[in-house]
């Protein structure tokens, strides 16, 4: 696409704030990774050897449930303010958060490494304070998530072009800054140690919020306005905070069930769990479990995961590339699926490639980097063609509950049932490859098991799983389920405007739409397209699990 052409759809205001947006989310990502980078390093050092991985399992899965409970926490305000002043204060808050590391590390005799000679000095605080620690800032976290997923909507309008265009931008741009965070977070652990490397997160963070305020009053016309007035002053007036909060984890809570209930019974989505679900697990897995597992035991080097991360970064960025160069060909996500499935078993090479790594050499660590990059390529075109799909095939599906959608419910289920999944097998295989280095005093033995064979499980079940829908017997179908109509297969040919989407079931969640029969209103849309969906025109109240469901 020209530049001119892709600038020339915007209006001068919306590229403003275009601008803003994507350096404030780069800034964002930037400390993003130095934090987490540094955490799991931390963990994997100061974690005794005989229960590191079984706590860093734990440690992860915890964080990500919390940044639930940061999205069932936030809804309510983002509905009552400004969305740029929500969002530049939680990401204040997150920063604030970070801090405390920093912090109780040096008010415990903690040192940088810089100042200590080269060598890691800890303070002597209590590793098991991470977990309180990291699930507050996980709550933090997805506040920050939830909200970075509304704003688009709100800075384009309800036009699904200039969604997509925007969404596919910023997609690209933030695996950018994904990757060069990565990098940023090995030479800042390499000259603070892990324990001082994120103190560039906080100021980055700050950089983050005071470009995200510069964003214009947000909002399409003085209707539009005076509709949020009206919304707000009813959803507050008579309705305190924590009624909202409460409100929005029963809705979550119920959403999860129906969502379970829709897909399992479905053939046309009951693919979608090991689809989604297991394939988002080994996507994490492989970046917050091997990654570190290698590093710490093999390389001897914690610092040397986010090496193997840059390379996973840089996978995904080519994944969103690839759907975009290949949206006309291929129009299901089932072949990014399939190739997802077999780049998984690209994790066979690592337990033989593990024997000939020599200690404290990064060039292995960049080795492994390119054996991730097919394999989180594949996850990234899978998952970012999937979430179109789902939103396509789900948004006209009427709900029997008036307080939550099929679309949201299907998504709370699927990430709820990827956060269990990984807080069960990230604790437990995280345990067995303690057991295992104590046994034998290495892991290879361990990454042949939670490597190679759960892999090739993972690409087993996901295969069959794109073998369930109708007409999917050939390798790029056209067309798969059989009430599938055009418009459907359109949408899904914009799979990264798919999170994007769903904002507007938070910042406008009385509006109509003719794709969404949720009640959250969708993006508007040229009015012959409009007659080919038949919904129920009844107005439903703002489901909170809409845009929570969608942190994954």
């Amino acid at each position: 696409m020209a530049s001119g052409s892709y600038w020339g759809s915007f209006a001068p205001r919306e590229r403003r704030n275009i601008i803003i947006y994507i350096i404030g989310i780069m800034f964002y990502k930037l400390g993003l990774e130095s934090f987490n980078g540094g955490i799991v390093s931390l963990a994997a050092d100061r974690f005794t050897a005989a229960n590191a991985f079984g706590k860093i399992g734990a440690l992860t899965g915890l964080n990500q449930a919390m940044q639930v409970i940061g999205s069932i926490l936030i809804a309510p305000l983002v509905k009552k303010f400004p969305t740029r002043s929500v969002l530049a204060t939680a990401i204040f808050v997150f920063g604030s958060i970070t801090i405390l590391f920093l912090i109780i590390d040096a008010a415990t005799g903690g040192k940088p490494r810089i100042a200590n000679g080269g060598q890691l000095h800890y303070g002597t605080w209590n590793p098991n304070a991470l977990f309180p620690l990291y699930m507050i800032s996980g709550i933090s976290y997805g506040m920050v998530e939830l909200i970075r997923r509304i704003i688009p909507r709100d800075i384009v309008g309800g036009d699904v072009q200039k969604l997509r265009k925007m969404d596919a931008i910023v997609h690209i741009l933030y695996e950018v800054a994904g990757t060069g965070g990565a990098l940023l977070s090995v030479k800042m652990i390499k000259i603070f140690g892990n324990n001082f490397s994120f103190l560039i997160t906080p100021p980055l963070f700050v950089c983050a919020g005071l470009t995200w305020i510069c964003i214009d009053k947000l909002g399409h016309g003085e209707e539009s306005e005076k509709e949020e007035g009206e919304e707000d002053e009813r959803s507050f007036g008579s309705v305190d905070y924590m009624y909202s909060v409460t409100i929005g984890a029963k809705a979550f809570a119920r959403s999860t069930y129906k969502g379970a209930i829709i897909c399992f019974a479905h053939r046309k989505f009951i693919w979608l769990l090991p689809g989604y679900s297991f394939a988002l697990y080994g996507h994490r897995y492989l970046e917050n479990a091997i990654s570190p597992a290698i590093a710490k035991r093999i390389m001897l080097d914690s610092s040397y995961s986010q090496i193997m991360v840059c390379g996973s970064n840089l996978g995904e960025l080519f994944g969103a590339l690839f759907v975009l160069i290949t949206t006309t060909a291929i129009q299901t996500p089932l072949p990014f699926l399939r190739f997802d499935a077999l780049a998984l078993l690209i994790v066979w090479a690592l337990p033989a490639y593990s024997h000939h790594i020599q200690p404290h050499n990064a060039v292995y660590a960049w080795r492994i980097a390119a054996m991730f990059m097919p394999i989180s390529m594949g996850w990234a075109a899978g998952d970012v063609s999937l979430a179109a799909f789902i939103q396509a095939s789900l948004a006209r599906m009427e709900s029997s509950d008036s307080q939550v959608s099929a679309l949201g419910s299907v998504m709370a289920f699927l990430y709820s049932s990827y956060i269990i999944i990984y807080a069960i097998l990230g604790s437990l295989l995280g345990t067995y490859i303690d057991k295992v280095f104590t046994a034998d005093g290495n892991i290879y033995r361990a990454l042949v098991n939670i490597g190679g064979v759960q892999f090739t499980v993972l690409c087993a079940i996901i295969i069959a799983a794109t073998l369930t829908p109708r007409g999917a017997l050939h390798w790029n179908p056209s067309l798969i389920n059989e009430d599938a109509k055009p418009a459907d297969v359109e949408l899904q040919r914009g799979g990264e405007d798919a999170q994007t989407q769903h904002s507007n079931h938070l910042r406008h969640p009385h509006q109509r739409h003719p794709h969404d029969g949720t009640g959250g209103g969708g993006h508007s849309v040229h009015s012959e397209t409009s007659t080919e969906s038949v919904v129920d025109n009844k107005e439903k109240p703002i489901r909170t699990t809409d845009i929570g469901a969608m942190l994954g």
